[in-house]
Order: structure tokens, then sequence, then C-alpha cells
């Protein structure tokens, strides 16, 4: 019957449910994400029995816990555990700060399927990767799911559907449009730039930029985005054509909540790369197929790829969009953005 949810709206609601605080079920266990849980939640869920606070393997390592099972670490939360021991665990901007609570007690026995797919179920969220997990039966009204459901559909590709495209003129070109595009998984909406009439059976001038407020809105020194972004725009106007993708992966797909935090850990003396570690995330969560499934949907099948990061050019490849050319975009550094240019290129390969 269409009128009951797909698994994709349902993967969607369960996202909305974490982020407003009301937990999901997954495999049989209760979940509810420590970033958004209130107290009263909190006493409700370990009055059902003794719960584990499911964490990342990389903030696993921050606290020196255990991860038996590799993705993850299943922490033993204590019987007389607060809210606020539980978000010491879910948040590194006091570790240094604070003396951590501890030692922290890992379970190794039993499947941690459930544990694992509330936890990518959370990112997908972009909350911090911190889910508090019990095997508990089903209070009616909650979002049930299976966990190799979760973990399949977040691991799908999205399929991107147009929504609209009107002409823009833009500083850079007055010839251009912008195309909006939904996925069918309730994400966020991607945007295409269309400089010109880029013919469809030659390689386009295009590139693949994620979303950054901080550097493209508010001019931030930090990071070289907003000088990429314009000018990028800038040599496709000046070439007559041209595709800008902006996707909407703010923080190399962390959200920008997390990426603040990420620069409150900067502040204090981490890099990019040990910050997101420390927040529980891989060096970038972004998803890249994206980029080509966009270029696919506008009939493109080549590009001249604009970009420092090999891993773009590999994954469009990859995703059946050839690359005849890589076409370096270096932006200027200064004094705020030395140190971050710097680990791009020696820990993620970025050729500057």
């Amino acid at each position: 019957m269409s009128l009951i949810p797909t698994l994709a709206e349902t993967v969607s609601r369960a996202r909305a449910d974490l982020r407003m605080g009301l937990p999901v079920m997954i495999g049989g266990h209760l979940a509810a994400a420590v970033e958004t849980l209130s107290p009263a939640r909190l006493a409700d869920i370990m009055a059902l029995g003794r719960p584990f606070l499911a964490i990342t393997g990389r903030r696993a390592e921050t606290l020196k816990a255990r991860a038996y099972d590799d993705a993850l670490a299943r922490v033993i939360v204590p019987a007389d555990a607060d809210l606020a021991w539980l978000r010491g665990i879910a948040d590194p901007s006091n570790d240094l700060r604070m003396p951590m609570k501890g030692p922290l007690f890992t379970a190794r026995e039993g499947d941690a399927t459930p544990h694992l797919a509330a936890l990518a179920l959370a990112k997908s969220a972009q909350l911090l990767p911190a889910v508090l997990v019990v095997q508990a039966h089903a209070p009616a009204g909650l979002t049930v799911l299976a966990p190799g459901q979760v973990l399949a559909q977040l691991a799908g590709e999205a399929a991107m559907a147009p929504v609209a495209v009107a002409r823009l003129p833009l500083t850079s070109s007055e010839r251009s449009r912008l195309h909006i595009f939904r996925p069918d998984d309730g994400g966020a909406e991607h945007y295409a730039i269309e400089i010109g009439d880029p013919p469809r059976d030659t390689p386009v001038l295009a590139r693949l930029h994620s979303a950054c407020f901080t550097g493209d809105v508010l001019g931030s020194l930090k990071c070289d985005c907003g000088p990429q972004l314009h000018a990028a725009l800038s040599a496709m106007g000046q070439a007559g054509a041209g595709v800008l993708l902006y996707l909407n992966q703010e923080g190399r797909g962390i959200g920008l909540a997390n990426k603040m935090r990420a620069y409150d850990l900067q502040n204090q003396g981490f890099d990019t790369v040990e910050a997101n570690h420390r927040l529980g995330f891989e060096d970038d969560e972004r998803d890249f197929r994206i980029g080509a499934a966009l270029l696919k949907r506008m009939g493109f099948s080549a590009a001249r790829l604009m970009t420092n990061n090999p891993r773009k050019v590999a994954m469009l490849e990859s995703h059946g969009i050839a690359v005849p050319e890589r076409v370096p975009l270096i932006a200027p550094r200064n004094r705020f953005n030395t140190g971050y240019l710097d680990v791009k290129a020696e820990k993620s390969g970025h050729l500057l």
C-alpha cells in the first residue's frame, strides 16, 4: 500500500526523531542520542534495564576505552550515571579542561549490530555520535527499524530528482542558471550552478564544492573554501561555460554544529583531523557519489575537475564520470589557514 512509509522514509523519520530527542527502536533495542536526550527520558530509559553508551572507535581511542567491536565501543553505563556524565563522554570539548570520569569498561559479548546502526543514524542526523542503547520492548508510537535495514539504507546512494531551475545572473557570469536537486532519502537538497551553455559531449569544467557557511558566507580566514568558490565561478565565467555543484555537506559532512565543536578543539591545539577523531568522526564523512549522480543527471559524462583532492577524481571515475584533466585550484594562504592547509596536504593527500 502506497500510504505505508518506505524504508527510506522510515529511516528519515528516525533521523528526525533522534534530532528532537525522541528514542527509536532498532532490532529490539531502544536507542536515544545523548546530545538531545532529556533528563526525564534518561530516567525512563534507565528504568528499562542496564544500558550501554555506544561511541565510535575514534572516540573510544581518545577515551582509552576498549573498542571490542572495531567501529564502536559499548561503554557500560554506571547505575548512578546522569546526563552530565553521558555528555562528558559524548562531547570532547572539556576533555582537557576537566578530568574524564573513568575508568570506562566496555562490553565484548553479544550482537553489536543495533548499536552500530544507532551510531550510523546519529551521524546521518549530524549529531554527536554517542547513543544510549538498552534492550527493551518497543513502546507504542516509536519508530521501529531492523539494524540491517538502517545500515543498508544509509550506505546506499540516494536518487536525485530535479526540483526547480531558473536563470540567475551572477557577478562571474550573467548567463547562468541555478538548479535545485532533492534526494529521495529525506536528506538535504543540493545545488548546481550552470555557467553558460556547456556542451554535453565534451568534458565540462566542473567543481564539487562542499557547503561552508563560515567561509563562503562569512569570509572566514580559517579555511580556503570561500576563495575557492569564487575563483571557480570566476574561471567558469571567463571560460564561458562550467558547472559548480554546491553540495550541502558542511564541515566535511559532520554539520555546522559539529564543525564549530571541531573549531573549539582546534583552538585547544588539535589539528583538523585530530579534532574530527576526538568528536568520534572519520577524517572526512562526505559522500562524493552525489557529485557523480548530479553530473549524470545533467547529462555530463566527463569533467575537467577543479580540485586539489585526488579522492574526488577517483570517486568520479569510479562512478562513471571520466576526468581527463584535474585543474588545480590553489587559494592564498594566511596566518589563520596555513596549519589547516598543511594538514590537508599531509594527512588528506591534497595537492597543494
